[in-house]
C-alpha cells in the first residue's frame, strides 16, 4: 500500500498542544512555550546579576504525606533568593489545571511555602 505526500506530511506532523502553546529552542533547551523560555531568559539575567543563584530546570520534587509518597511534582524553575535566603519554585502557566492546583495545595501543605505561579 503506498501513501501520498499529503498523508506522510499528515501523519509525521505533531498535533498541536492541548492549550495552544508552542515549543521554543533557547541555549540548546526545549521550552514548552514562548512564556517559559521567556522567563527562563529572565531568570539568566537575575543570575547574572547575583540577584538570585543555583537556578534549576524542570526541578523533581516528591510530595510525600505521612511516609506515603503521593505524586511528584515537576516545576519549571528553582533556585536561591539571595536577597530573602530562601529556596523558590516557580511554575509558568497560561491555565492553572485541576492536577496543578492539587499537587500546589500538597505542596504548601508539605513544605510550608507556596510555588510562584508565573501567568502567562
Amino acid at each position: 500500500m503506498r501513501m501520498s505526500a499529503t498523508e506522510f506530511r499528515a501523519m509525521t506532523q505533531s498535533k498541536p498542544s492541548k492549550y495552544g502553546n508552542e515549543p521554543v529552542w533557547i541555549d540548546g533547551i526545549r521550552f514548552d512555550s514562548r512564556a517559559e523560555g521567556k522567563r527562563y531568559c529572565q531568570l539568566k539575567l537575575l543570575q547574572a546579576a547575583g540577584e538570585i543563584a543555583e537556578l534549576e530546570l524542570q526541578p523533581k520534587v516528591k510530595l510525600t504525606v505521612n511516609g506515603v509518597q503521593v505524586c511528584t511534582y515537576i516545576g519549571d524553575f528553582r533556585y536561591w533568593h539571595v536577597h530573602s535566603k530562601k529556596r523558590v519554585t516557580e511554575d509558568v502557566k497560561g491555565i492553572e489545571t485541576k492536577d496543578f492546583k492539587i499537587k500546589a495545595k500538597l505542596f504548601r501543605a508539605v513544605f510550608g511555602h507556596d510555588i510562584v505561579l508565573v501567568k502567562s
